[in-house]
């Protein structure tokens, strides 16, 4: 067992050995899109991960703005993790309910404050659960401590930012929502929003990154990049419904030792309302 893991992902197993160790900090960052019906608090207080505290996604976002999950301000971020007891200096390690769906959000939120070490657990729940590894019910509190948010500009895309990489193509936009809806087959789960994407974006959809709820290896990430014309050293902004899965893609990028480039956070819920710009469909 090593005290630092390789970044980003950690195992069950390695976390199960760090259970109970000071300076380390569990997440329960589940979140789950509404068409599945089911309730992250719940779930978290039925049973998670001993010691885990529940990062409430829909909550700690900027509630300036009509758009989901936007980036909330540093003072706003910070007072939320020093409520959940969380130091930007500690171990720590996100999962979600899913296996790999909103940690990944949570683990590039809490970077782009400046958190110095952050993991996403491998497999997540799931995994943790088919090991018959110990869970706990009810609400874990941590004491309060002082986070210092400072917000880390370069790694976040605006409309205006992915407009000018679509343009000049200084960047490659990748899109992680399913195939079905970057054509534009099918209709967006989010009312009012129009269907297709952006024009001169790529469609990876999270789903060709993971395998049994779990990261695939740098190997097989590499080839999958390499598929899209995606290089090393090529600048990438990631894109979805609403800037969760996006960071799925920012995550793989980072296992695979590619730059994990910039996140777009408004995503189509911004780009696809219908006084948006351009759109395109088809593949």
């Amino acid at each position: 067992m090593t005290d630092h893991p390789p970044a980003p992902l950690v195992s069950t197993q390695w976390l199960a050995d760090k259970l109970g160790t000071p300076g380390l900090v569990i997440i329960d960052g589940s979140w789950y899109l509404h068409a599945l019906n089911r309730n992250p608090h719940q779930e978290y207080l039925d049973g998670h991960i001993p010691g885990a505290v529940f990062f409430d996604l829909d909550a700690i976002s900027s509630h300036a703005t009509d758009l989901p999950h936007m980036m909330p301000q540093p003072t706003e971020f910070a007072s939320a993790m020093r409520q959940l007891g969380i130091n930007d200096g500690a171990q720590i390690v996100v999962y979600d309910g899913l296996g790999l769906f909103s940690a990944p959000r949570i683990w590039w939120m809490l970077k782009t404050f400046g958190a110095r070490e952050v993991h996403v657990l491998d497999g997540g729940l799931p995994k943790w659960k088919a090991e018959n590894r110990p869970l706990e019910d009810g609400e874990a509190k941590r004491a309060p401590v002082h986070f210092n948010a400072r917000l880390d500009h370069s790694v976040l895309a605006s409309m205006s930012d992915v407009q000018h990489a679509l343009t000049t193509q200084t960047a490659t936009v990748l899109d992680a929502r399913p195939a079905d809806r970057f054509r534009g087959d099918v209709a967006e789960p989010r009312p009012g929003l129009r269907a297709g994407h952006m024009p001169g974006s790529k469609n990876l959809p999270f789903s060709a990154l993971l395998e049994n709820g779990r990261m695939k290896s740098p190997e097989q990430l590499n080839s999958v990049f390499s598929a899209l014309g995606i290089t090393p050293n090529q600048r990438v902004i990631t894109s979805c419904g609403s800037g969760v899965s996006a960071a799925i893609i920012t995550l793989a990028l980072t296992v695979a030792g590619q730059k994990p480039g910039a996140l777009y956070d408004g995503s189509w819920a911004d780009w696809g309302k219908p006084d948006g710009p351009p759109i395109a469909t088809g593949d």
